[in-house]
């Protein structure tokens, strides 16, 4: 035991000798967890305004779809002239995809610019104000304003777009007015069939949850699949 003291002692004196400072054992009492003390970032007031990881709710953001943003924009700005050139896309997307696809090609260019033009010179515009005044006329999204809507747009709308549609073309190829009669008096029934098996459940979406700014584009993601019925059905000979 002596012994045993005797290098204990030794080893202490040795190490103060060459500087060394026994380390002292400062164990302190574990902290209460961030979640018990109330300190948690997720618990803290206004972490939305200090964490990156939370976005200001109120600033528009394109997200995920680039260029959506600016695209908004310029809808506040300038919305026939974007209306008309997303119609533009609209109408050249659906001939395009109608000439590749169910004619075969190949790609008639006169005939994808023909549609197209029309996009952009009328069924922008003419829509742009059309619905500016449906909506003015007939405010609200409740059932009895929608289906109003709806009804008007198919009844009324529908039958003097066709007509338009149908004069467009014919004077684009130089036909005579009664071929142009004759073409709507023989085709006019079928589009506006066409558009009431499609357009009434695409309008009551539309007039209830798409908001004025956005109607236009909205026709034209889903009007891309009814043009090529409406390119075909256009350029069959009367």
């Amino acid at each position: 035991m002596k012994l045993f003291g005797a290098v204990i002692v030794s080893s202490c004196l040795a190490a103060q000798a060459f500087g060394v400072t026994p380390v002292v054992s400062q164990t302190k009492g574990l902290g209460k967890p961030a979640l018990v003390t109330g300190k948690s970032p997720l618990r803290q007031k206004n972490v939305a305004e200090m964490s990156p990881l939370f976005r200001d709710p109120t600033v528009t953001r394109g997200g995920a779809i680039p260029g959506l943003q600016a695209y908004s924009e310029a809808l506040d700005k300038k919305p026939i002239t974007m209306k008309a050139l997303t119609s533009l896309v609209g109408w050249l997307l659906g001939d395009l995809l109608a000439q590749v696809f169910i004619a075969g090609g190949p790609i008639d260019y006169k005939r994808l610019a023909t549609l197209s033009f029309f996009g952009f010179i009328y069924h922008g515009p003419s829509g742009h104000y059309f619905y500016n005044w449906l909506d003015d006329k007939i405010p609200g999204t409740d059932a009895i304003p929608v289906f109003s809507k709806v009804a008007i747009d198919q009844v009324i709308w529908c039958p003097i777009f066709m007509s338009v549609f149908f004069t467009y073309l014919g004077l684009v190829n130089g036909d005579s007015f009664a071929t142009i009669g004759n073409k709507i008096k023989n085709d006019l029934f079928t589009a506006c069939q066409g558009s009431w098996k499609v357009w009434p459940v695409v309008h009551l979406i539309n007039f209830k949850f798409v908001s004025n700014k956005w109607r236009i584009p909205y026709i034209n993601a889903v009007q891309i699949a009814f043009n090529m019925f409406l390119s075909l059905l256009g350029t069959k000979k009367a």
